[in-house]
């Protein structure tokens, strides 16, 4: 252990070098020797066999096929991540990229499952339960318990996100952490200069709720001046608004599923998107980045848009919340995604994957290894003549660290959003062809000619969740 914190200390202090030559001003940014590239980022981790568990398995030599559209392994074998140093140095496992694109993944599995072609290991993603599960693309990870040490403390915190996704009494996901948090960008420079609270104090205070947003959005577009058109909002938090009262369109009784679409709070959450639209509060259109103009005072993104949007508001000193909460939850409920990797179906590398899953785990918890994390996330991105691409700070970066602790924050997942196409699913992105969930997100929202209500979209759509849920009970 003395060897592996002599590593990362070393490691660290040359992180903390490179992050502070590339954090100074913009003239020396700019200077051809002060140039740094995120792809050059060559920090890496080592670890020794103290990490092991009494239970693991002899995994040597085993290779995972890994089937997706990103590869795990880095280019040259540079700059590899904490879990897959852990998962070869320690365990000597391996892992092989099949490479496939986000179009066609899911039917490249499909055909590799047919034909009998080796797959170990897929992406999670909302479709995998229960839609991917009744298709049997996947295996419950219940019989790698033991490997992944799932009674101890390694799990603690986790317990109640894994619970979450059981299915048929088994557990086909289990998240090492959560991901990708719906955020509310803002300035603060801006929110200064019109006199508004600022977002992240009343976070801090239990405070930042719908009622509190709205007052703000309606105060910034109403003290427009002359000829300019203000915003209160702009970006993709509809399925934020939903799930910030902590309640799911189908929830899961551990036996079947039952249509949720009458709650009260859903109602509340739609008539909160149908106020945003009636008072022209709502930017449409996509930016990717909070609006440089200043003429919008909230844009909602998950936390990869952060990067780019200070970029382009390198004086604006932004800052970053969860979506508000609404005034009659009892907690803030999270709008994120789920860091987890599937057992695919007829795999015999359960072992293996069980352990590459346990290495993202301790990845993910290890302080060592989340400092180093944290260096390398706060390395400037810039291009070849110095301008800044993309960074955050870090202040943001330990803001967004405690909204993902669940301490602090309750994640939602619906299981409608895995419930195959007809539920959530883009199509031609109309209003007749996309999911019953992607039109609960956007329609009240954006406005369409033919849904005039709540009560009328409810409708429409009751007998579409109640037939699509029939399939999985």
């Amino acid at each position: 252990m003395n060897n592996l914190k002599r590593f990362l200390a070393g490691i660290l202090s040359i992180t903390a070098i490179m992050t502070a030559t590339v954090s100074c001003s913009k003239e020396e940014a700019s200077s051809e020797n002060n140039e740094h590239y995120k792809s050059q980022d060559d920090i890496a981790v080592e670890a020794g066999d103290d990490i092991k568990g009494e239970n693991d398995a002899d995994i040597t030599g085993q290779t995972i096929y890994w089937l997706a559209d990103y590869d795990l392994n880095p280019t040259n074998n540079n700059d590899r991540s904490v879990a897959l140093s852990l998962f070869e140095d320690v365990y000597g496992g391996k892992i092989e990229w099949i490479q496939t694109d986000s179009e066609n993944k899911f039917s490249t599995l499909a055909q590799r499952l047919l034909a009998g072609d080796p797959v170990d290991m897929f992406p999670y993603e909302w479709d995998a339960v229960p839609n991917g599960v009744t298709k049997n693309q996947y295996q419950p990870l219940d019989p790698y318990y033991d490997i992944l040490e799932m009674d101890t403390e390694l799990w603690d915190d986790m317990t109640d996100v894994i619970d979450m996704f059981e299915y048929n009494d088994s557990h086909y996901v289990i998240p090492y952490a959560v991901s990708d948090p719906l955020l509310i960008t803002y300035s603060r420079k801006l929110m200064e200069a019109e006199g508004l609270d600022d977002p992240r104090e009343l976070y801090e205070d239990g405070e930042w709720d719908w009622d509190a947003m709205m007052e703000m959005m309606n105060s910034f577009v109403s003290n427009a001046p002359e000829g300019v058109t203000r915003y209160g909002i702009n970006g993709w938090f509809g399925q934020a608004v939903m799930q910030s009262t902590g309640e799911t369109v189908v929830k899961y009784d551990g036996e079947k599923f039952i249509n949720n679409i009458n709650s009260p709070e859903i109602e509340k959450a739609q008539l909160l998107l149908q106020e945003m639209a009636t008072n022209n509060l709502y930017q449409p259109g996509w930016i990717g980045y909070f609006p440089d103009d200043h003429n919008t005072l909230f844009f909602a993104m998950a936390n990869w848009a952060l990067g780019g949007s200070n970029a382009k508001n390198q004086d604006a000193d932004l800052m970053v919340v969860p979506f508000p909460k609404s005034p009659d939850a009892d907690d803030y409920y999270l709008c994120a995604n789920f860091a987890a990797k599937m057992l695919v179906d007829g795999s015999d590398k359960g072992e293996a994957v069980a352990t590459y899953i346990k290495c993202e785990r301790l990845a993910a918890t290890n302080e060592e290894y989340m400092e180093v994390a944290k260096q390398k996330a706060l390395i400037v991105e810039q291009t070849a003549s110095g301008i800044t691409k993309s960074y955050i700070t870090e202040e943001q970066y330990d803001a967004i660290q405690e909204y993902l602790d669940t301490d602090n924050t309750t994640p939602v997942f619906d299981f409608g959003y895995g419930m195959g196409d007809r539920m959530y699913g883009d199509g031609e992105y109309t209003y007749e062809t996309r999911g019953v969930m992607n039109n609960l997100e956007s329609t009240l929202l954006e406005g369409n000619e033919t849904v005039d209500s709540w009560a009328t979209l409810r409708d429409a759509w009751t007998g579409v969740i109640d037939e699509e849920i029939a399939k999985f009970n």
